[in-house]
């Protein structure tokens, strides 16, 4: 059975192997470089000092994704919307932990207060785009050419879902 809890310091070399092996062989985070210790300790640092969520999914004591939002824009007028993110471990795809995280997540961002969610995504990842819709998340457009990886130029999908809808 799949449980959902915050992450703790003991979860960051998890957060550390899904976010590198993202960083090195997907579109899914536009960073070139892996994460350091020390890096992913500040990361983690930063969204506890922010009050930001850190979510973790895991099976029998095994953490195999998380889930977290922050700041969308640091503007003031853009407070009630907020960015997320949701990552799970390459073993553990397919097997609804994405799912569980995001629903959570949803909850959370509902529960806070919050009006909006915005997903961030590269546009050829058709898999997110649709997984993001089958929660209530729509197409709310598209950055031609905003980012460089892997020698091409990457188009960024937005999508948003208004919390207050339901």
């Amino acid at each position: 059975m799949h449980t959902l809890r915050n992450a703790t310091v003991a979860d960051l070399p998890l957060i550390k192997e899904v976010m590198n092996h993202n960083i090195l062989h997907s579109t899914a985070i536009y960073d070139y470089d892996i994460k350091t210790d020390a890096e992913i300790t500040q990361w983690f640092a930063d969204k506890q000092q922010g009050n930001w969520p850190v979510i973790i999914a895991e099976e029998n004591d095994i953490p195999l994704g998380y889930a977290t939002y922050g700041t969308f824009r640091f503007k003031d007028g853009f407070k009630p919307t907020v960015e997320h993110s949701v990552y799970v471990s390459e073993a553990a795809h397919g097997k609804g932990i994405g799912r569980l995280l995001l629903a959570h997540l949803i909850d959370v961002c509902r529960s806070g207060g919050y009006h909006c969610m915005v997903g961030c995504i590269d546009a050829e990842n058709a898999a997110s785009i649709a997984f993001h819709k089958k929660f209530g998340f729509t197409e709310a457009g598209v950055l031609k050419e905003v980012a460089y990886k892997f020698e091409k130029w990457l188009d960024l999908q937005f999508m948003q879902l208004l919390l207050d809808d339901k």
